[in-house]
């Protein structure tokens, strides 16, 4: 196992890159006032004190009769961005306050007083997490790395994430599974409990109705 460990990590580390692929989509327009229920949301999971950066590329421009709001803000109730009426290539880096799913939303409001056309804008977004959104150009220049060398620390972080990753989901799964188990036992001694209740009235039943038998002299 522990010879197969930094084998899974250079995999992960140059097969997950090539699948990482920026995700295209049309958001369509809709009038009256902003509405959650009208919002369009991508979720994604974070790990606590990860770095994040949201690369959003936005079609039309600010004034076109529609305005487009985002909304970035995690399962737990933190906000981490809100900007209004965007457009074109917005870029917005936060810092993870704990492990959980995170929300990039998308409004798109109509506003324009004539008719529009096909009143939709077109979003191309990119989530980079943990190492992928580090600049590493600049780390390169800071540090004064070879080409190599940033790619091969680039890497290595990659790898480090991956298999904390896993770690962290064997670690929930222990949770789960002592959590499962001990609920388990509590629902087999609460039967146990039940069934003992349930043993006991019948006896008290029995008891009782013989000794009213016995008073009315009817046995």
């Amino acid at each position: 196992m522990a010879s197969t460990l930094p084998l899974l990590r250079l995999l992960f580390a140059f097969v997950l890159p090539l699948l990482t692929t920026a995700l295209k989509f049309d958001i369509q327009a809709h009038p009256g006032h902003e509405s959650a229920s009208k919002e369009r949301c991508i979720r994604n999971f974070v790990a606590k004190d990860q770095l994040v950066v949201v690369t959003a590329k936005i079609s039309g421009s600010r004034g076109d009769g529609m305005v487009l709001n985002l909304h970035i803000k995690d399962a737990i109730g933190n906000d981490y961005a809100r900007p209004r009426d965007v457009a074109g290539e917005n870029r917005y880096a936060f810092t993870s306050h704990s492990d959980s799913a995170f929300d990039v939303c998308f409004e798109n409001i109509l506003t324009a007083t004539h008719p529009v056309m096909s009143p939709s804008r077109s979003v191309e977004l990119d989530i980079d997490i943990g190492a992928d959104a580090k600049d590493w150009s600049a780390i390169q220049a800071g540090e004064k790395l070879k080409p190599v060398e940033a790619e091969l620390r680039r890497v290595a972080e990659v790898a480090n994430e991956v298999v904390s990753e896993l770690e962290y989901l064997r670690t929930r799964e222990i949770k789960l599974r002592d959590t499962n188990e001990s609920t388990n036992e509590r629902v087999k001694w609460f039967a146990v409990g039940v069934m003992g209740t349930l043993v006991g009235l019948g006896a008290w039943q029995i008891v009782y109705l013989r000794a009213y038998f016995r008073s009315k002299h009817l046995i």
